[in-house]
């Protein structure tokens, strides 16, 4: 079994790590281009060739399955993908997890892109899954960068401008971007003190857990946590091997994915 991942950078270590929790047995290709970022301010014709230069790469590998690990490729890039590339290969995308934070009760946040918040795609998430909620859309511009570089001055200062802007009563924030579910408990750190009640946990949404569950049910695979871990891993940047970037390993899915063993020629 083989499962790509495609995102501009380091967004896809979360959701690729929680392959490897699920199917440690399972081969893994990481296809981004990190020379590229940030995809947020790139017109759509242009992130829709960077996103589809990506996906093309990790289909040369023959996967069984490819995952769009990027929250602003999949509200842009993934039609084009899918048309180029389904049925052959199931591509899977990425949808901040609005249903399962509205499901829980509101209010909420939901920490997002600059050029993802109050758009009409996050807008049609609130609106189709979280009616008579309150909702508060969080812009987080330089986050994704400063967690791709691995910028601890530029993470915290981020995550308190953003923490500076959720309201006080909210019970959970949506982490509308794959790279933020890096810094993760970052972020509870920050917001948590200032909620009221503080005593009340602030509860985290993600979506790489639910985007490598969907892969394997895509391909009529099921979980195997248990599975001997023989799976290999195979990094591209620009569709050349590359390995993972020092970055990468600062976070813990990427040192738990550097200890995959490399793909055999």
């Amino acid at each position: 079994m083989k499962i790509a991942l495609i995102d501009s950078g380091n967004g896809l270590l979360a959701a690729a790590a929680a392959v490897h929790r699920l199917r440690p047995d399972a081969d893994l290709v990481l296809s981004s281009d990190p020379a590229t970022m940030p995809w947020g301010p790139r017109t759509p014709e242009d992130l829709i060739e960077k996103a589809l230069s990506c996906a093309r790469a990790a289909a040369a590998h023959r996967p069984d399955a490819l995952i769009v690990a990027c929250n602003t490729a999949s509200v842009h890039a993934l039609a084009a993908i899918r048309a180029e590339l389904e049925p052959a290969l199931p591509v899977i995308g990425t949808v901040p997890a609005v249903k399962p934070a509205a499901v829980g009760g509101g209010p909420f946040a939901i920490w997002a892109t600059p050029a993802t918040t109050g758009s009409p795609y996050q807008r049609g998430l609130i609106r189709d899954f979280a009616s008579g909620v309150r909702v508060t859309e969080v812009p987080c511009p330089g986050l994704a960068d400063a967690v791709q570089h691995a910028d601890a001055a530029g993470i915290e200062a981020a995550v308190a401008a953003a923490a500076a802007l959720t309201p006080r009563d909210v019970r959970a924030v949506v982490l509308g971007c794959t790279h933020y579910e890096l810094v993760a408990e970052r972020i509870r750190e920050a917001v948590q003190p200032l909620l009221r009640p503080s005593d009340e946990s602030l509860v985290l949404h993600g979506s790489a857990e639910a985007v490598a569950a969907q892969a394997l049910r895509r391909i009529g695979a099921a979980p195997a946590p248990d599975a001997a871990p023989s799976g290999t891993l195979t990094v591209l940047f620009g569709g050349r091997e590359a390995a993972l970037e020092p970055s990468s390993l600062s976070y813990a899915e990427g040192r738990s994915l550097s200890a995959v063993g490399a793909a055999r020629p």
